[in-house]
Formats: structure tokens, C-alpha cells, sequence
């Protein structure tokens, strides 16, 4: 028997499922840079991305035949495909559709042509798609369709893939850093955990460069190092190939070491005109250290939400 689908997730849920993958304004990845050629080729269209519908925006993991990282949520046509999380949104021709002929997104890029295929956490939240673009009116057939939701199911494949790696990656940095920190004299088992993240790394590496990005992610790295007070057991260390930084710090003073963060955030934007976000969570004896951990994401989240 075919078990039942899960519940359509709200607007909510969905953005928490997307910000657990922690991959919107990543950098990018040769994987899903063949997916959209995939697509493309498959589908015989000029254009093809890998989009994910954020707060306000939406984002490209990855794009071929377009220019652009994003474009406001507002005029996204994949923010409507999103909205049926398990069918194929296609549309023949979008000058003849309300909701779009007069997009200006859609009507500057000469867009007439538009398929997607939502991207579905094992949870069923739609988080974004797999979708095709052409400039005159048509459809797919039949194996084109199916090729286009064989893509999306790998494409999301790839990124709870991604995710559990970070998970698995995160979990042994908090489970060393707690073990560290519960051997300190002073700390008596009790801790705070920070996750700090720097925003839009993919816009960065772009504008600045990825040897420029990396210097200045090393920089970073120092400068909250310098926050840190080694000898009550905190601990900071950066996540393989991202923005984002996690940090174990020892109960006593965590609150000075966190205004500290903020500071190191504050001249991070200056410099670099991009946020760097932070969440805190602190516990003592009795609570697991993934349950700590999911508080701090969680406070992460809500940061994002008030984007700031």
C-alpha cells in the first residue's frame, strides 16, 4: 500500500524546513549547475534554474540562460507553483495568463514559456523548484514532464544530502566543544551555544571574488576568535565550506562574549555590506545538546525574519 502524502506544510513550517538546509545564499555547487543544463537540454528551453522561495525573495541555486541571483518573491512565478506541492506547474503561455501578462520580471526577459516542479522536503514542505523558461509559447510532452519531476526529486535529494553532512558535522563540533567545556572548572556543565552566519556567501564570492571571499571569511574567523575566552572552555569553530560558525561558550560571561558577536557583526556589515546573523541558546545539566542547538537555530531563524 502507498503510504499517505504528508499534510501540506504552512507558510511557517515551509520556511523553517528551508532554513534548516541552510542553503539559500550558498555558494555554488557544480551538481545542481548540471541539473538546470540537464533541464535545459531536456526540455528544449533557453533557460532553466533551480529557484527557492525565501521570506521576500526568490533565490537561484542555480541558473542557465539568465543573468541575476533573484528576484522579489512578489513576481516569482515558481511562488505559485510552490503553492501544489506534488503536481507540475506548466503554463503555455504566460502573456495569456492574468497572473502574469503584465510581469514585468517575465516580460523583460521575454519569458512566454514556463514549467516547474516543486521541491519537496520529506516533511512536504515545498521549498522551491526545478523549472524551465522559453521565450515562445508551447508545452512539454510527456517525457519532458517526467524528466523535469525526475530532476526536482534528485535536486531535493541533493540538498537534504547536503544537510544531513552539515548535521553530522555540526553535531561533532557541539559533542568535542561541550566534552571540552564540562572539563572546565569553572563552567560546571552548564553552556551557551551561538551559531553565527554570514549572509548571501554566493553574492560575495561574486562581487568580491572567492580568494577575496575566503581571506576575509579567514578574518572573520580571527576576529571572533578574539571574542572568545579559552580558558572557561569556549570554542568556535567554522562549518566546511560556509558562512556560518559555532560557538560553545562556557555560562559565566556569555552574555559579554554575545554583545562581543555582535560587534564583530556590526563591523562585518560595514565592511562587507552583507549581515552577519546570529542565534543563542543556553542550558545547563539535563538538556541534550542537539535540543540546545536546535534553540539557537531556531533564534537564527527568527533573526532572518526581522532582517536584521
Amino acid at each position: 500500500m502507498t503510504p499517505p502524502s504528508p499534510a501540506p506544510a504552512t507558510e511557517a513550517d515551509r520556511q523553517r524546513a528551508l532554513d534548516a538546509l541552510h542553503i539559500v545564499g550558498s555558494l555554488p555547487e557544480p551538481a545542481y549547475d548540471d541539473i538546470v543544463k540537464v533541464a535545459a537540454a531536456v526540455c528544449g528551453t533557453p533557460m532553466a534554474l533551480v529557484t527557492l522561495i525565501d521570506r521576500d525573495r526568490q533565490w537561484f541555486k542555480a541558473r542557465t540562460g539568465l543573468d541575476g541571483t533573484q528576484t522579489e518573491r512578489n513576481v516569482a512565478v515558481c511562488d505559485h507553483a510552490i503553492r501544489q506541492p506534488d503536481q507540475l506547474m506548466e503554463i503555455g503561455d504566460l502573456a495569456q495568463d492574468a497572473r502574469f501578462a503584465d510581469n514585468p520580471v517575465l516580460n523583460d526577459i521575454g519569458a512566454r514559456f514556463y514549467a516547474g516542479m516543486p521541491l519537496v522536503t520529506e516533511q512536504g514542505a515545498a521549498v522551491g523548484s526545478v523549472c524551465v523558461v522559453d521565450i515562445t509559447p508551447r508545452e512539454l510532452n510527456a517525457v519532458q514532464r517526467d524528466a523535469l519531476q525526475a530532476l526536482a526529486r534528485l535536486t531535493m535529494t541533493l540538498m537534504e544530502s547536503r544537510s544531513r553532512e552539515r548535521d553530522q558535522q555540526v553535531a561533532t563540533l557541539l559533542d568535542q566543544a561541550v566534552a571540552d567545556d564540562a572539563a572546565s572548572p569553572d563552567a560546571a556543565g552548564a553552556y551557551t551555544v551561538v551559531i553565527l552566519e554570514l549572509q548571501d556567501l554566493a553574492e560575495l564570492a561574486q562581487r568580491l571574488g572567492e580568494r577575496t571571499l575566503d581571506r576575509h571569511l579567514q578574518q572573520l574567523d580571527h576576529a571572533l576568535e578574539q571574542c572568545l575566552q579559552p580558558e572557561r572552555g569556549d570554542s568556535l569553530n567554522r562549518v566546511t565550506g560556509s558562512g556560518e560558525f559555532i560557538a560553545v561558550l562556557g555560562s559565566a560571561h556569555a552574555p559579554d562574549t554575545v554583545a562581543a558577536f555582535e560587534a564583530v557583526a556590526d563591523d562585518t556589515l560595514q565592511r562587507l555590506g552583507t549581515p552577519l546573523l546570529l542565534g543563542a541558546a543556553s542550558t545547563d545539566r539535563g538538556e541534550s545538546t542537539s535540543a540546545v542547538f536546535l534553540r539557537a537555530d531556531q533564534a537564527l531563524s527568527a533573526a532572518k525574519q526581522r532582517g536584521h
